[in-house]
């Protein structure tokens, strides 16, 4: 989101600094991305089904989508347990389960519908990963996760990890702030834009043959990147619970 009055007075410098061709919302004075909200509302929508289905009529003993929820929960269990230990784990977990299952449902988004046989006025529908401004912001959120862990936690003694081991490392340890979520944004961002890509160049030129293991792999890596981007943020809010 960006306010209106900085977005008209600077869109010529921004531009070419932009990734991607977007159509813009206008809502309180704020634009934005109209097409990387919409293919989120039909992720958050897609996921809420499959919550729905997975816990409606719960049995003790686990059988059919009930038995394949539980075991992405478990899934995602083992990765806040491995990076955060057994006191913290369950505290962390509801973040983590929310950063990868968005990030997978967006990436297999991307790779399995076929968003750019939609024609719009302007830009085009794609993963929301495929945006800078959807991976920059989780990895903002990360971020905020991790001072928030480290502050209740520690209070403000949190901020002597700055000088420490010695005072030397200040600007060190300040710069390691800024590049991990830059390094978390432009990882994700970055993989599944080449991906989309990928099969965009090669369904046009061998339509319904080549694309098809491409979309495979394409489901595979996407499946990788939320997974290293989950494990990464439970390892960072670990690193600031030590």
């Amino acid at each position: 989101m960006y306010p209106y009055s900085f977005y008209s007075n600077t869109c010529t410098l921004l531009a070419e600094a932009e990734v991607g061709k977007h159509f813009y919302w206008s809502f309180a004075g704020f634009l934005i991305h109209g097409q990387v909200m919409i293919v989120i509302w039909f992720v958050l929508f897609l996921l809420l089904v499959f919550s729905f289905l997975g816990t409606r009529g719960i049995n003790r003993i686990p059988s059919g989508f009930q038995n394949f929820m539980e075991l992405i929960v478990d899934f995602v269990l083992d990765i806040a347990k491995s990076q955060l230990g057994e006191h913290f784990y369950r505290d962390w977990f509801p973040f983590i389960g929310t950063l990868f299952l968005f990030i997978l449902g967006s990436n297999w988004a991307g790779a399995i519908f076929p968003w750019k046989l939609i024609s719009l006025p302007d830009g085009e529908l794609a993963a929301p990963t495929n945006d800078i401004n959807t991976t920059a912001g989780l990895a903002l959120l990360t971020s905020l996760a991790y001072f928030s862990a480290g502050l209740s936690k520690k209070g403000l003694g949190y901020f002597k990890r700055y000088i420490e081991p010695i005072p030397l490392l200040l600007p060190i340890n300040i710069l390691e702030d800024f590049t991990k979520p830059l390094s978390l944004s432009f990882r994700l961002f970055g993989n599944v834009l080449a991906d989309e890509l990928t099969v965009s160049v090669l369904t046009s030129l061998v339509p319904l043959i080549v694309p098809l293991p491409i979309m495979l792999l394409g489901l595979f890596a996407g499946s990788i990147q939320a997974l290293i981007f989950s494990t990464l943020a439970a390892a960072y809010i670990a690193e600031a619970l030590e």
